[in-house]
C-alpha cells in the first residue's frame, strides 16, 4: 500500500502572523511545516514569504532586505526572528553566538520525564545525508557539546508538557536530547515516537525569545501563542 502524502498547505504571511516588528527586526509565529530557507522540496520558504509581506506593506517594488539569524526545524512551530537591516543582522548574529539570546520551548511527550526537572549534556553528531542527529554521553570525533535545562510544567490526559531552555543551539538538539531522556516528542518518529504526523508537525513549539534590542538596547520579550490545531489548545490554560 502506498504511503499517504504529507499534508502541507502554504499560507502567505499576514498581520496576524507578526509577533513583533520595528525598523530593525520582525518576528513571526512560524507554522509547523514551513521551511525557513529554500531547500530541495521546492516549497516556498518562510523568509521569502516575510520579504513579500514587508515589500507589500511598505510599498517596496524592488523588494525588501531580510536577514535570517536562526532557524527552526520544519515540523516545529513558534517564534522566529529576522533582521530587516544589515546592522541588526550583524548584531543579532553576534548575540546568538555569544548566547545572549534566551530561547524557551514547549514540548509535549507521552512519558513522564525522570527526573521532572534537570539539565542534559550530550555530544551530538549530525548525519547530513540522513538528516538525523545522534547523541553521545561523552565527546566523540566530530561531536558538538549540547546542553539544555528542562522542567515538567503540566500533565493532561496522559500527555506531559515540558518547558525547555536550550543553552546551546545545535541541529535537532531538543528532539534528540529529550528522546535520549526517554521522552520522544509527540509526532517525532525520527527520534523514537511510534508514529509521525501527516501535517509535517511535531509537538515542539518555540514559545519565547528574550534579548536586548541590538540597536535600541531595550529588553525585548516575544511570545508565540500556541498553534490552533485541535491539540495544542488543550494546554493553553495550563501555560498562561
Amino acid at each position: 500500500m502506498a504511503r499517504p502524502e504529507h499534508i502541507y498547505t502554504s499560507y502567505d504571511i499576514t498581520d496576524k502572523d507578526v509577533l513583533y516588528e520595528d525598523n530593525h527586526l520582525i518576528a513571526v509565529n512560524k507554522r509547523a511545516g514551513d521551511i525557513v530557507q529554500v531547500d530541495d522540496t521546492g516549497d516556498e520558504p518562510l523568509d521569502e514569504k516575510v520579504k513579500k509581506y514587508i515589500a507589500k506593506k511598505y510599498n517596496k517594488p524592488n523588494g525588501a532586505f531580510l536577514g535570517v539569524v536562526h532557524r527552526l526545524d520544519r515540523p516545529v512551530s513558534g517564534v522566529i526572528l529576522f533582521a530587516k537591516t544589515s546592522k541588526a543582522l550583524d548584531r543579532i548574529n553576534k548575540m546568538f553566538k555569544s548566547r545572549d539570546m534566551h530561547k524557551t520551548y514547549y514540548a509535549v511527550v507521552r512519558n513522564r520525564p525522570q527526573p521532572e526537572t534537570g539539565n542534559l549534556v550530550h555530544w551530538l553528531v549530525k548525519n547530513p545525508q540522513k538528516n538525523v542527529t545522534k547523541a553521545h554521553n561523552h565527546e566523540v570525533n566530530g561531536s558538538l557539546r549540547s546542553e539544555l535545562n528542562y522542567k515538567l510544567v503540566a500533565e493532561l490526559n496522559g500527555y506531559y508538557l515540558i518547558e525547555v531552555d536550550p543553552i546551546t543551539g545545535r541541529p535537532h538538539q531538543i528532539r534528540v536530547q529529550l528522546s535520549t531522556l526517554g521522552c520522544p516528542i509527540v509526532g517525532d518518529n525520527k527520534y523514537g515516537y511510534p508514529r509521525g504526523s501527516l501535517r509535517k508537525s511535531i509537538c515542539l513549539h518555540a514559545r519565547r525569545l528574550q534579548f536586548l534590542h541590538p540597536v535600541k538596547n531595550e529588553p525585548i520579550v516575544i511570545v508565540a501563542p500556541l498553534p490552533k490545531d485541535g491539540f495544542w489548545e488543550k494546554f493553553e490554560g495550563l501555560v498562561k
